[in-house]
């Protein structure tokens, strides 16, 4: 088969039909023009490389010759990668949400020559079937209709259009609107995620069940504020049984996607990079608050795991592990969901021999003809799926034996069954570099590592770090590329890219203390703004203005398996000011809040990273400084001190240098007066730099961190 345009791209989603019958091109002018010219509407197709059911669609219709023939002859076909080109596929998803009432991918979106979205969905089959009709039919109605009706869809598109800059508008907030939102909202947050809670499984709404770690950042920073046990309660019952079930990775650690069930059990089997990040930012902070290992052991299942697996030699982090893995290495191109993760009793027998097995096989919930009871598709047929059915304790009770033995034993096992499994064919790895997600995994190993005193997650994240500023930030120009792969950086940011990667950079200043990351965060922000913000209306749009092929510009609020941007951006703003003592970053802060007041008040478990960026914003945060030499034992005491709690609304800064004094003083003056008393490493703790006497030992420390 000879390969299509796609064949010269880099995204491993695009290269992945680049030898389908269909004339794909990637989203860009060559394809407009074409369209233009030959008058033809474009059909296009957004996807990402581990997304189950696009590789499902691919196989039933781009490489059928008889669907691939419409293709070309009636529509110009467009392939775009969602994770590449996010606006893209935010402008033409909110069509598909608002004409259809779902979303999904594959989606399939039909556009006039002029960009303009008339017909779309989401997966559809080959032939009709439940009621849905078959791509082909779609495609043959699509075309007669552009042919006979052509005027009617030219209208109707145009009027999808302003439909569409209507509903995603965020208007000029009235005089003194900013002034409305009050603490209510928060607690207007709390009562609403408490009605979605699943007080039997954990988690929040029915299957299938999605981790959504923006819920449980607000929800920890509601029970810090409001001393809310429920709110912490919810959080740690849901980060439990999430590590407990399917949906945790027992053997290699991280996290899969979603579960298909209500108790975490059947996992969707992809591995994203954005949820390792989140999710182990959500242990750590369970186990700062609580000090139970288990969030620990489970924030290091994840963190190794990515540094085992998803790490480029060059320090950044690749995007994403396939759901579908080859079942038989005699078949290779058989592939089955979950196939590399589950296990024959058989097989586990055989790695573990006796009594490792039976004890294993207990605890895991083992059974010989396989643990799935509902499997409509059969593809766990004999299969089991590896979970915590009983604890450690349990086992050892139930085989009369010594807990430390069962322990040893089953750990020993699980060592050996991962080893036996790095011999299977592991699933698709989504090799790119996406600076938004690099950004949130980095400030996951920089917590980590300051959290849990383990020094190389916080060289994970320096190194990531570096990668990103060296290979895809031009300090000329200010501009932060999205996405890097073997060699070459492209895509412009978008704000997520420079929203993750500045809170990155600020996690990694407050616990490693290098002023260059602060320097550089503080420069992000300005480019930030220069690029994305709305300084009329307030808020920041997705896309920098001047690209002819976006016919809309968004300002995302919404947050759902990632924050939203400007929940990101605005909290970073917050934090800058505070850093720096410069009143800009607050005053851009609260306008992009201003202008969000209406959801904020409206709808609040859609946004509930930007009700964190509010509650941080309404009262004075505790300003940290420390003075002393930063790798001095009773710097790291104090430093220990700060990070192993949970003081969510707070910056740090060290004073270590009259570098750094000067430097951070340029915008707060009162840093002068700060320093180390008879040469000890010494803690003022202030707010609005009206500072608590100044404390020496960790002990006074502590009380003033309280």
């Amino acid at each position: 088969m000879k390969p299509n345009r796609l064949a010269q791209e880099k995204s491993p989603y695009l290269l992945q039909h680049a030898l389908n019958p269909v004339d794909w091109y990637p989203w860009g002018e060559e394809a407009f023009a074409k369209a233009r010219q030959e008058d033809k509407p474009i059909f296009l197709s957004i996807g990402y490389s581990t997304c189950h059911w696009c590789h499902v669609m691919e196989r039933e219709s781009f490489e059928n010759e008889a669907t691939a023939a419409i293709l070309n002859r009636d529509f110009v076909p467009i392939k775009v990668d969602r994770e590449e080109r996010p606006d893209v596929d935010r402008i033409y998803m909110t069509f598909v949400q608002s004409s259809t009432g779902g979303g999904g991918w594959p989606m399939s979106v039909w556009l006039t020559p002029a960009l303009e979205p008339f017909y779309g969905g989401t997966y559809f089959p080959p032939e009709s079937r439940y009621g849905q009709p078959g791509f082909p039919m779609v495609l043959e109605r699509v075309a007669e209709a552009w042919r006979l009706d052509r005027a009617r869809i030219l209208e109707s598109s145009r009027d999808v259009i302003a439909q569409l800059t209507k509903q995603t508008a965020v208007s000029p907030p009235a005089p003194g609107s900013f002034l409305r939102l009050d603490k209510d909202v928060l607690d207007s947050g709390f009562y609403t995620f408490r009605r979605s809670y699943d007080s039997r499984y954990a988690g929040f709404g029915d299957a299938p069940k999605f981790p959504r770690p923006v819920a449980l950042n607000f929800l920890l920073r509601y029970h810090a504020r409001a001393k809310n046990q429920e709110a912490l309660d919810m959080v740690l019952a849901t980060l439990r049984e999430m590590a407990k079930g399917g949906m945790y990775d027992q053997l290699g650690g991280g996290f899969h996607r979603y579960s298909v069930d209500a108790r975490w059990f059947v996992p969707h089997f992809e591995k994203m990079l954005y949820d390792q990040a989140q999710l182990a930012v959500s242990c750590i902070e369970a186990f700062q608050i609580t000090a139970a290992t288990a969030y620990a052991a489970t924030a290091r299942g994840i963190l190794d795991y990515v540094l085992r697996d998803m790490r480029d030699p060059h320090g950044g982090f690749y995007s994403a592990e396939d759901a579908d893995s080859v079942i038989d290495p005699a078949h290779p191109h058989e592939k089955g969901e979950g196939a590399f993760y589950i296990w024959a009793q058989s097989e586990i027998e055989a790695v573990s021999g006796q009594p490792a097995a039976a004890w294993f096989a207990y605890r895991y919930g083992i059974e010989p003809g396989g643990n799935v009871s509902n499997d409509p598709h059969g593809e766990f047929t004999g299969r089991n799926i590896l979970y915590q059915a009983r604890t450690i304790e349990e086992t050892a009770s139930h085989f009369e034996k010594a807990p430390a033995e069962v322990e040893a034993a089953i750990q020993s096992a699980a060592a050996a069954l991962l080893q036996a499994r790095t011999r299977r064919i592991r699933p698709h790895l989504d090799d790119k570099i996406l600076t938004a997600w690099n950004g949130l995994m980095i400030s996951a190993f920089a917590r980590a590592g300051a959290a849990l005193d383990e020094p190389r997650y916080t060289e994970a994240a320096r190194r990531a770090a570096r990668f990103i500023a060296a290979r895809m930030y031009d300090p000329e120009t200010g501009t932060l590329l999205r996405r890097y792969r073997q060699g070459e950086a492209a895509i412009p940011g978008f704000l997520d890219d420079y929203a993750f990667f500045t809170q990155a950079l600020l996690d990694l200043y407050e616990t490693s203390f290098d002023l260059r990351d602060l320097s550089l965060a503080v420069e992000l922000a300005e480019r930030q703004s220069q690029r994305f913000e709305d300084t009329a209306n307030g808020a920041f749009f997705n896309t920098a203005a001047g690209d002819p092929s976006l016919v809309l510009r968004i300002k995302e609020d919404y947050d759902g398996a990632e924050p939203s941007g400007n929940s990101i951006a605005v909290l970073n703003l917050l934090r800058l000011a505070q850093m720096t003592g410069r009143r800009g970053f607050r005053d851009s802060a609260e306008r992009a809040l201003a202008a969000f007041a209406p959801r904020l008040t409206a709808g609040p478990v859609g946004v509930p990273q930007m009700l964190v960026a509010y509650d941080f914003s309404l009262t004075p945060p505790k300003q940290i400084i420390l003075a002393g030499a930063r790798d001095a034992p009773d710097t790291r005491r104090l430093l220990q001190a700060i990070h192993s709690r949970f003081v969510p609304n707070r910056i740090v800064l060290l004073l270590d240098s009259e570098t750094a004094r000067s430097k951070l003083a340029a915008g707060s003056p009162a840093l002068q007066s700060m320093v180390a008393i008879d040469g000890q490493a010494t803690a003022y703790v202030c707010e609005n730099y009206v500072c608590q006497l100044p404390a020496t030992s960790v002990e006074q420390f502590v009380q003033l961190l309280q």
